[in-house]
């Protein structure tokens, strides 16, 4: 598998969003595509053909597992590997997170200056 580069992220709280997208370009040295919403991700996903999606849970309109859901439907995404990034992450949650097919799950709130090496940590992990 090649190396993450290309991100997809979806958040809807701008400062986090902004924090989120500086860590993962300036220190991590990733391609990111940003999105404010759901819906936002399902029209710009496929023209950001993002390795990997690291997705907002609570978010207003369409939130994390629903565009999860619309994601998979969709035959050039389906297999996408998606993050879950949220402030919940007890051990139930968690595990209802991954059933619903998210590859891992990042808790809020995260150290910016470590996230893009959690994200290729799951990358890493994903391809053993």
């Amino acid at each position: 598998m090649a190396d993450l580069e290309q991100v997809l992220y979806v958040d809807d709280d701008d400062d986090i969003r902004e924090v989120a997208e500086m860590a993962l370009t300036a220190v991590a040295g990733l391609k990111v595509c940003a999105c404010s919403s759901g819906e936002e991700a399902l029209t710009q996903a496929r023209a950001c053909r993002p390795q990997l999606i690291l997705l907002d849970v609570m978010m207003p309109g369409m939130d994390g597992p629903t565009t999860l859901a619309a994601l998979r439907e969709d035959p050039e995404l389906a297999d996408t590997p998606v993050v879950f990034l949220t402030a919940k992450i007890q051990p139930a949650e968690v595990e209802r997170y991954r059933s619903l097919g998210a590859a891992d799950v990042i808790g809020k709130p995260f150290d910016p200056m470590t996230l893009g090496e959690q994200l290729r940590g799951i990358w890493a992990r994903l391809d053993s």
